[in-house]
């Protein structure tokens, strides 16, 4: 047993999706959620700026005594996560992938992947579906552009226009989507009005999943009995601390 904390690090506050999970799943656990807001997007920087800058947020989370670091941002994990692991070969990390081989398992004919550019293009993308697509079905691929921007801003207005922008050429189409980006889920009712009648997908849950299976295996579950505390750091403003508390309590 280990009641030292989960550490979570994203670019900004997307990452709260699965913190929300997580919270689900763990709810004993202490949590530190570190938002890299400052450096926001990552999905613009080469993958040894991406590295460096996440190096620092693990040798800090590490600081603080974090059990395990959850990569909750597809860039981050895309990007660094296997140089992570050889660099801290003694530190347990999680990341997140687009819940594409979820999709395809249950069978869903036509599944669009709304992803950031950098996540759209990445290897594991094209593994997830060479991998788990079956002949029957299609898959789309479509960037969803500024959207985290829009949504690390919270301009409701902007986020649905760009929403009907992006989806109503595949409203007939698709009758699955996957959000491929972990801020999307944040909006998840924005993509319901488009979507009405679509399956949508994220992988938060299966992140959670997967660090619940990583605490037990490794003998680091906390034995508390009370709910646990989460604390909520920004490398830009404290009031985005503010807003990220706030939103996490209208979600769970």
């Amino acid at each position: 047993m280990n009641n030292n904390k989960i550490g979570i690090l994203d670019s900004g506050l997307g990452g709260l999706s699965v913190l929300n999970e997580l919270l689900k799943i763990l709810p004993n656990e202490d949590y530190l959620f570190y938002e890299d807001s400052i450096n926001n997007p990552y999905g613009e920087k080469c993958d040894e700026e991406i590295l460096e800058i996440v190096s620092k947020i693990v040798d800090y989370l590490l600081e603080k005594g974090c059990k395990i670091i959850v990569l909750a941002c597809n860039t981050a994990t895309t990007s660094c996560l296997k140089k992570l692991r050889e660099i801290y070969p003694n530190t347990i990390f999680v990341g997140t992938v687009p819940a594409l081989k979820v999709s395809f398992d249950h069978n869903f004919k036509n599944t669009l992947l709304l992803a950031t550019p950098y996540t759209i293009k990445s290897t594991r993308v094209e593994e997830l579906i060479n991998d788990f697509k079956q002949s029957n079905q299609n898959i789309y691929l479509e960037s969803g552009r500024n959207l985290a921007h829009l949504i690390e801003l919270g301009d409701t207005k902007g986020i649905e226009e760009l929403l009907k922008e992006i989806l109503t050429p595949y409203k007939d189409t698709i009758d699955s989507i996957v959000l491929g980006c972990t801020h999307y889920p944040l909006v998840k009712e924005s993509f319901k009005k488009i979507l009405p009648n679509c399956e949508i997908l994220d992988g938060a849950l299966g992140v959670s999943c997967e660090v619940k299976h990583q605490l037990i295996v490794n003998n680091l579950l906390s034995d508390s009995v009370k709910n646990g505390n989460v604390i909520i750091e920004n490398s830009k403003s404290e009031d985005l601390v503010d807003r990220s508390y706030k939103i996490l309590s209208n979600i769970c």
